[in-house]
């Protein structure tokens, strides 16, 4: 499992992608021949972001998908989500953002 630093803000995202991406590529390369198609990514100990977090994040996620693989972003501050979400990427990220968003819009349709 890979694991976020605690700092994501503009100003170091892009050596912090520089790293992420060297360590994605590998994971993948490793996790290639295991079972699963995920790639699991630790955002526990993010404390310090700005949105230029979710750029990283849509980054790996695109990288990701481009291999056929999902990202799990496992432990997302509060934050985090919430910023996520106030840009509608929530559920691009989270399965059950995707849900919840659904069952919102179904329960505001007039019965």
């Amino acid at each position: 499992m890979l694991k976020l630093p605690a700092r994501l803000r503009m100003d170091n995202v892009p050596q912090v992608w520089a790293q992420l991406e060297g360590a994605l590529r590998a994971e993948l390369a490793q996790v290639g021949n295991a079972a699963g198609r995920s790639v699991s990514l630790d955002a526990s100990g993010l404390n310090d972001f700005d949105s230029a977090a979710l750029s990283l994040l849509l980054s790996a996620l695109r990288m990701c998908g481009q291999n056929g693989w999902q990202l799990e972003l496992l432990q997302p501050p509060k934050q985090l989500r919430e910023l996520a979400r106030v840009y509608g990427l929530e559920s691009l990220f989270w399965a059950d953002a995707a849900v919840t968003a659904q069952s919102s819009a179904a329960a505001a349709l007039p019965v």
